[in-house]
């Protein structure tokens, strides 16, 4: 089968699964959740061929920590979809209503927006985590995993389709393409697919964006930023600091560099550097930070990389004013965390700062779908059409409009037979 037929039966299935009932998905998401909870086994050991040739040709240590599943991410994986089966269903609600004239109502309804197009590396529980919302919001979807991934990613999607597919009215509505030749067939189908969500390397956010007339949603780097104000309690910077950027350094929402005021900076600096050293963190820093404590030179380039490492950039700062200004020169729109106990100065960051996620006395790492209570998450999006930060069930919606009338005619209108009433309803 071609790309653009499985496209084609994605489009169909679109049709179908848009006007699927929420108990309808309920019980698909449920056969999802208990099927993958079933074949644990097979699951893993599907994964550990994927990682043993993942460390023969030599993969990076953060892709491999990636792509590595376990018991406890299963567990996660059949949490996430059972935390979306909980989540109100996002299509037919009423987001406004207008009487334009009596008996002419216009309605602005919550619509799925079709075919969603997901190219993703390296973790395989994005998989399911997609298809999840995917299937919630009413929408069908076409899968290209990386190809270091391809054994987990065939065994989850097979469970996935097998398991909604008891419903035939969501036949086809979930599609696995395998190859990087397939990729470049699929960005060709603008005709067929709505919108595509790249996740993965700035790299590959890049080349999808520039290589397709699809629309794209995403974030091409997470060069995300924690700023220690001279007002903060630095007990509780430490702790944030150290979650933002070791609770799990592989991922876009870790912290990359860490801003201090110099006011505090040989205090707060002393004590985070025992907790670094201690996990192995390569520390980058300033002239000014060199000068406070050991670590190696920093480069101009330094500023604007993603790690996904345990290294990191820092820079002392004498202000707010510069630390705003440095994360909004180097930063990548993504999540940014200020630490003060300063109401006003926290206001101005959370104000000024250009990011889809802004944050004040908490780690980066909550940058999250599932932590935001979205029932987990098809990407994060820094850009600021549609959709914006992590984007859940409803970033996965669009509308229609609805306008209910009984025998009326614009000439009426135009010709000042009759007025519009325009009254907004709750």
């Amino acid at each position: 089968m071609t790309i653009e037929e499985q496209a084609k039966l994605a489009g169909a299935a679109a049709l179908k699964i848009a006007s699927a009932s929420t108990e309808e998905k309920n019980l698909a998401l449920e056969q999802v959740a208990c099927t993958l909870d079933e074949r644990k086994v097979e699951i893993l050991d599907a994964n550990e061929r994927d990682v043993a040739h993942a460390k023969k040709v030599n993969l990076t240590p953060a892709l491999i920590k990636r792509l590595e599943l376990n018991e406890k991410k299963i567990d996660d994986m059949v949490e996430g979809v059972r935390s979306v089966i909980g989540l109100e269903d996002p299509v037919g609600k009423v987001l406004a209503a207008t009487k334009l004239d009596e008996s002419l109502m216009l309605y602005k309804v919550s619509t799925p927006i079709g075919v969603i197009g997901v190219i993703f590396e390296s973790r395989p529980d994005a998989l399911v985590q997609i298809s999840s919302l995917c299937l919630k919001s009413g929408n069908a979807v076409i899968l290209k995993g990386g190809s270091e991934a391809r054994g987990s990613n065939r065994i989850l999607y097979n469970i996935i389709k097998d398991a909604i597919e008891e419903n035939e009215d969501f036949k086809d509505s979930i599609q696995l393409v395998e190859t990087r030749e397939d990729v470049r067939e699929l960005l060709k189908l603008d005709r067929y697919i709505d919108l595509m969500i790249p996740r993965g390397s700035n790299a590959l956010v890049r080349y999808i964006q520039e290589n397709t007339k699809i629309p794209v949603l995403g974030h091409s780097d997470g060069i995300c930023h924690v700023y220690v104000d001279k007002d903060a309690d630095l007990t509780m910077a430490v702790d944030i600091a150290f979650d933002s950027k070791c609770e799990y350094a592989a991922v876009c929402n870790a912290m990359e560099t860490l801003l201090v005021h110099s006011a505090v900076a040989e205090k707060f600096l002393n004590a985070v550097k025992i907790r670094y050293d201690a996990k192995g963190v390569e520390l980058r820093g300033d002239e000014r930070v060199r000068a406070v404590i050991e670590c190696v030179p920093v480069s101009d380039d330094d500023w604007a990389t993603e790690y996904n490492d345990l290294i990191l950039s820092i820079r002392i700062v004498d202000s707010l004013d510069d630390a705003i200004d440095h994360i909004n020169k180097y930063g990548s729109h993504h999540t940014d965390a200020i630490v003060t106990a300063n109401e006003q100065s926290a206001n101005r960051f959370l104000d000024e700062i250009d990011s889809s996620s802004v944050m004040w006395n908490c780690s980066t790492r909550f940058s999250d779908g599932f932590r935001y209570g979205l029932g987990s998450e098809v990407g994060i999006s820094t850009g600021k059409i549609h959709s914006r930060g992590p984007v859940g069930l409803e970033g996965l919606t669009i509308y229609k409009y609805k306008l209910i009338g009984n025998g009326q005619n614009v000439a009426d209108y135009t010709e000042g037979n009759k007025k519009f009433i325009h009254n907004k309803l709750k």
